[in-house]
């Protein structure tokens, strides 16, 4: 069983607060969740899809203390934080609160009491390369990044072709994968929109959602798609913050500064799944913008640090896909091709006009490694490999 990252900080954490452990549905949440319960040794696991389950916790049958208390998808109890934040200060010398939820747990607030500096919030992503390789890069924010020995070309064809969701990547089938990615959006849309949000029009929510793998790559025009949909701009907003808060969606802004301008509108849109991509080139970008997004969550869940994830472009269309800044400064930028490795005179006129310490241009096929005017160019494994 492959060991995911997150488990040794959110073990540590647990000792001093609650851990929140949020992500895409049917990313292994559970699975790592019942690993630290098993490891921890004293505890229970309770669902809130489970009837009996609801009914121990919503009578407080807690096990005997101490002990870890695992509560899954418990944000689906509308007055939980209120709940919670009663339980967890009552019983917070005698029990370790671990809340898992495929939705965002550090925005949903459906009434009640606030649980601010309670928890820890930590958010699980698909497999990367490196963890899928059970490897934990070392790095330091603003410093060169430790690139090491290529991962096996294996493994990004894996994580390429099926996701890095658990069961459709280690099945490994064309098969499996069709089967999986069927039943997985029909309980997105059934169980978790449902449950969680007051949707009227699901219908037209499903097709937005069918219409955003075909625009991954390219600034995303809200109005483009209200008028495809025939529904309001207010429908559409709402609809892409559901999509975002459930992990299906995320957008990455364009890179603003006082002494750059850009754009200051249209964000792009990435799946979470980017085997839902069909087109190689934009699921190859798809690919590289999750491995940046689980680095950004990843600093700032374990060290606090603010990491964001951008793209750049400027009014005369000059484009950089990925600038990772820490604190608002511009760490590096990563420009992704799936077979040119002629180095991008876009990402060299950023990297001098912004001042971004590290430029690297990422290639899918094979391809001979050379940094020219700054411009490290060099095989897409080479460089998420050394990302945690």
């Amino acid at each position: 069983m492959h060991s995911r990252t997150l488990r040794v900080p959110i073990t540590e954490d647990l000792q001093q607060k609650m851990v929140f452990l949020a992500g895409p549905r049917q990313v292994g949440k559970t699975t790592l969740a019942k690993q630290i319960l098993t490891e921890a040794g004293d505890g229970a696991y309770f669902s809130w899809d489970n009837r009996e389950d609801r009914r121990l916790v919503l009578s407080a049958s807690w096990p005997p203390p101490p002990a870890l208390v695992v509560l899954d998808e418990f944000h689906k109890y509308r007055p939980w934080k209120r709940w919670l934040k009663g339980e967890y200060d009552k019983h917070r010398d005698e029990y370790r609160f671990l809340v898992t939820g495929s939705a965002r747990l550090d925005v949903y607030r459906r009434g009640g009491d606030s649980l601010q500096g309670r928890y820890h919030h930590y958010r699980l992503h698909p497999f990367t390369l490196s963890e899928l390789e059970g490897r934990v890069p070392k790095l330091s924010p603003l410093e060169r990044l430790p690139l090491g020995k290529a991962a096996s070309r294996d493994a990004v064809k894996a994580l390429l072709r099926f996701g890095g969701f658990p069961e459709p990547l280690f099945a490994a089938t064309d098969r499996a994968h069709r089967r999986w990615s069927k039943e997985r959006i029909e309980r997105f849309f059934r169980e978790d929109v449902r449950d969680l949000e007051n949707v009227h029009d699901l219908s037209s929510m499903q097709l937005l959602s069918d219409l955003l793998p075909e625009r991954v790559g390219a600034p995303l025009s809200l109005e483009s798609l209200r008028r495809e949909l025939d529904v309001s701009h207010r429908a559409v907003t709402r609809w892409m913050s559901i999509l975002e808060r459930l992990y299906f969606v995320f957008r990455v802004p364009p890179y603003t500064a006082r002494t750059f301008r850009g754009l200051r509108k249209q964000p792009k849109a990435y799946l979470w799944d980017h085997s839902l991509v069909a087109a190689p080139a934009a699921r190859f970008e798809n690919f590289v913008a999750s491995h940046l997004l689980r680095l950004c969550h990843f600093l700032e869940d374990t060290e606090g640090t603010r990491a964001d994830l951008h793209y750049i472009r400027d009014p005369g269309k000059r484009e950089v896909d990925f600038l990772v800044t820490i604190d608002r400064r511009p760490w590096f930028a990563v420009e992704a091709k799936l077979g040119d490795a002629s180095p991008s005179p876009h990402l060299r006129y950023f990297g001098s006009r912004l001042g971004i310490p590290y430029l690297y241009q990422v290639v899918l096929e094979p391809t001979r490694e050379l940094v020219r005017d700054g411009i490290h160019v060099l095989q897409v494994a080479r460089l998420l490999a050394a990302l945690p």
